[in-house]
């Protein structure tokens, strides 16, 4: 890992769960890291744990000019990062008429909108910097449908297909994009609010995904760019 070495990066979604084992991990790699989430305490614990490698930026995602804002907080306190990871999303069950369009909007722009402010924010410093990682966190869901789960499945499909746009336009500047789905169940706040039990027998720590985190923060990203991979086997590989 001493390509990462005093490398920066950007988390979303890093009070807790996978963004935060993430961040865990590339703090322990060297990295420099500022860590996004609209949960203030949490995500203050978080940085404190990582202390003094790990700067805070409470933000709303689901607000433009905010999330624009905290990119530039981002790049101004950590410097140009090597790897951007949208972790962050939200997701609720239930069903279409139940879904008000205040809802729907702020769900889909957390895990969309978001995606592409904060991309457009470290695109021109990523290419002055010689390049960088985009890395999406996507699920099953960005691929299949599931019941009840309408802009959270809607979300993660456009996140997709947004990766392969990016892929394109990097790929001559040296800058990787890809999606990332877990491949296993993870043990997170999300999770325990939404899996039957039956998954619940089968998660995982999501710290075990990270070495997938920590090899496509590198150089050989660019190998992998524009493809939908799998953290589980991935990691798998690096173990």
């Amino acid at each position: 890992m001493n390509e990462l070495r005093g490398q920066a990066a950007v988390i979303t979604g890093a009070a807790q769960g996978l963004g935060r084992a993430i961040a865990r991990a590339y703090a322990a790699a060297g990295m420099r890291v500022a860590l996004m989430d609209v949960k203030a305490e949490a995500l203050q614990q978080a940085a404190d744990e990582l202390s003094p490698s790990a700067v805070p930026i409470v933000v709303d995602l689901a607000d433009g000019p905010a999330t624009q804002r905290a990119a530039q907080a981002a790049l101004e306190l950590v410097g140009t990062p090597r790897v951007l990871v949208h972790n962050a999303a939200v997701l609720i069950n239930r069903p279409l008429m139940q879904i008000a369009l205040e809802d729907w909007t702020r769900e889909v722009n957390v895990i969309l909108q978001a995606a592409f402010l904060l991309t457009q924010a470290v695109w021109q410093p990523m290419i002055a910097g010689g390049g960088g990682s985009l890395i999406y966190v996507s699920s099953r869901s960005g691929v299949e449908g599931f019941l009840d789960e309408a802009p959270y499945v809607a979300g993660k499909h456009a996140l997709e297909g947004f990766m392969k746009c990016m892929a394109l336009e990097g790929a001559p500047h040296r800058i990787a994009a890809v999606t990332v789905t877990p491949g296993k169940p993870m043990r997170t706040p999300m999770s325990e609010a939404n899996y039957p039990d039956e998954l619940k027998q089968q998660w995982i720590d999501p710290y075990l995904l990270t070495p997938a985190f920590l090899r496509l923060a590198g150089a050989e990203a660019l190998a992998l760019s524009g493809q939908r991979l799998n953290a589980w086997e991935l990691s798998e590989a690096e173990r």
